[in-house]
């Protein structure tokens, strides 16, 4: 569904239990058992992380997520997104003048994709993405106004085809976002 291998999901999973965020029980199945202070040293193990490492972990949520979304997004779910969307559109649309300029395009542009995730109505996969919200906030760059023209489309499509309740399309647009932000 995600794209992701096996070996790359168990691998996930590994570390999460390396870190004790998740607990294999013999014949049960593999169970969370963080707390708060397992999630500020995931939170300060992913600020340090590699780009290309938080990228592929952004992708096998995001992608996962927004086929959720586009499945069990609800009335309040697209009013959100919509909303999101033509503010986030809004303010990349400008070159930013200030440093709060910029920071407030960011904090948009993540609040998109955090409503996304929101959206697939999936408590853990949301919980996680906030330990990511830090990470993923100083990743995003402002770019030059004639790059960021296709950004909005991107934006746009992923935003449409999970308002539109089609999940292979809301999949294919949240592959070829991430495609772009590997270059």
């Amino acid at each position: 569904m995600t794209g992701a291998s096996r070996h790359t999901v168990r691998e996930a999973v590994q570390a999460l239990v390396h870190a004790g965020m998740l607990e294999r029980r013999q014949g049960s199945g593999t169970y969370v058992v963080s707390n708060d202070e397992h999630c500020g040293a995931l939170a300060e193990y992913f600020a340090a992380a590699r780009e290309r490492d938080v990228l592929e972990l952004r992708e096998a949520l995001e992608v996962t997520a927004t086929s959720l979304a586009a499945q069990r997004r609800d009335a309040t779910d697209i009013s959100t997104l919509q909303a999101i969307l033509v503010r986030r559109n809004e303010l990349w649309s400008r070159d930013p003048d200030t440093e709060s300029q910029r920071t407030e395009m960011v904090s948009a542009d993540v609040a998109l994709h955090r409503a996304i995730v929101a959206a697939s109505h999936n408590e853990v996969y949301l919980q996680f993405y906030d330990l990511l919200l830090p990470t993923l906030s100083r990743s995003v760059e402002v770019r030059p106004v004639g790059i960021r023209a296709s950004y909005e489309a991107q934006h746009t499509e992923l935003v449409d085809a999970v308002i539109a309740g089609d999940p292979q399309r809301a999949v294919a647009a949240a592959r070829v976002f991430i495609s772009v932000l590997r270059g």
